[in-house]
């Protein structure tokens, strides 16, 4: 077999058109490499982001609400000064109960009542 200048000719546009095709898919793939580095970053921004908003909720909500065993005490708290202050307004009229009794006077036979 003899090697014309047809057939190196040939060869050459082969391995050019090879090597070409392989130069576009490299450059398609650095692209596609770039744009994935871009929404990388830009995901873990908003990941950050996210986790940042949510800490700031959380503690938002651990100083403006309470929990339910706050609420439980509280609430024990004030049914205890209710009660306290029931047992006050028993006392007092009690108390009133016998001023009342004590002044309650029975009147004399034929005696003026002052």
């Amino acid at each position: 077999m003899i090697i014309t200048s047809e057939m190196v000719i040939f060869v050459i546009a082969i391995v050019s058109a090879i090597a070409g095709l392989w130069w576009r898919v490299e450059a398609a793939i650095g692209a596609s490499k770039k744009d994935a580095i871009l929404q990388a970053q830009a995901a873990s921004a908003l990941a950050s982001l996210a986790s940042t908003q949510l800490a700031e909720h959380k503690l938002h909500v651990a100083e403006t609400y309470i929990t339910k065993a706050g609420l439980r005490e509280t609430t024990e708290q004030l049914m205890g000064a209710v009660a306290g202050v029931k047992a006050s307004v028993d006392q007092m009229n009690q108390r009133m109960d016998r001023v009342i009794e004590s002044q309650h006077v029975k009147p004399k036979p034929g005696g003026v009542q002052r």
